[in-house]
């Protein structure tokens, strides 16, 4: 009797890249480094809800001070490799220890007017300019940004670096914040469970609901519950459609 084969399992993208996440150790050996060359203030700087449907795009900047070991041995990571009330813990202990702490947050409406991509940018620069004390060395999670300072641009910034990680902690607990409280006015969406991301929770209510003024109108899966938007896409298409075909798709969105 012929024993079976292992079937082979296969994972998404995504899946492999949080398992390869998992696996980073967060320290601050980019600190040390940067002080070796005679750097004293740095700020770490990263962003959450960059690919969120609803609401802003947030962006933190934090200096910590030069003895940050005790934060690595908190826990302190990438904000998404953490549970809720990890995350909120570690808030409460990095805004005790930071030397300067900024946040900065871009709405939806900008970010439909000059793509996500450059608000990521703007929301992080304005994070940096927010600072009360002026950094000598930027760290930022894969982005670069049109400041003067002297910058270092960390490809899983938030998985390796303290600072990143505790920029990234910051503006998470924040965002997540203003979506519960968000979601008690616009309860329909679910809010308060999937902060705005599109899961199939999220885009079975835009189906039902539509989009609301705080969606990213420019996000195909919102553009695409927008009944209107759609139509009008249609129309200035220059494209010619019989008018049974028309009929039938307004009968498909009833």
């Amino acid at each position: 009797m012929k024993s079976a084969r292992p079937t082979k399992q296969t994972v998404s993208k995504a899946t492999a890249k949080q398992r390869m996440l998992k696996q980073l150790l967060c320290t601050d050996a980019p600190e040390q480094a940067l002080r070796y060359r005679g750097f004293r203030s740095i700020a770490g700087v990263d962003e959450v809800g960059r690919g969120a449907l609803f609401g802003p795009v947030v962006a933190a900047a934090v200096i910590l001070p030069t003895s940050i070991a005790a934060l690595a041995r908190a826990g302190l990571k990438d904000s998404k490799q953490m549970t809720r009330e990890d995350r909120e813990r570690l808030d409460l202990r990095i805004r005790r220890a930071a030397i300067a702490i900024s946040i900065s947050a871009v709405d939806a409406a900008i970010i439909d007017r000059v793509n996500i991509y450059q608000a990521t940018r703007i929301a992080m620069l304005e994070a940096v300019l927010g600072l009360a004390v002026a950094p000598d060395h930027l760290i930022i999670d894969a982005m670069h940004l049109d400041h003067p300072c002297a910058q270092t641009k960390l490809f899983y910034g938030d998985a390796l670096c303290i600072s990143i990680a505790a920029a990234s902690v910051i503006a998470k607990v924040h965002r997540d914040a203003m979506m519960r409280d968000l979601h008690e006015q616009y309860p329909q969406y679910g809010l308060a469970s999937h902060k705005g991301y599109a899961t199939p929770e999220h885009r079975r209510a835009l189906t039902e609901h539509g989009p609301c003024p705080l969606h990213r109108r420019s996000f195909a899966p919102v553009w695409k519950s927008d009944k209107e938007a759609v139509l009008d896409e249609v129309l200035n298409s220059g494209d010619l459609f019989p008018l049974d075909e028309l009929a039938l798709e307004e009968t498909a969105w009833a």
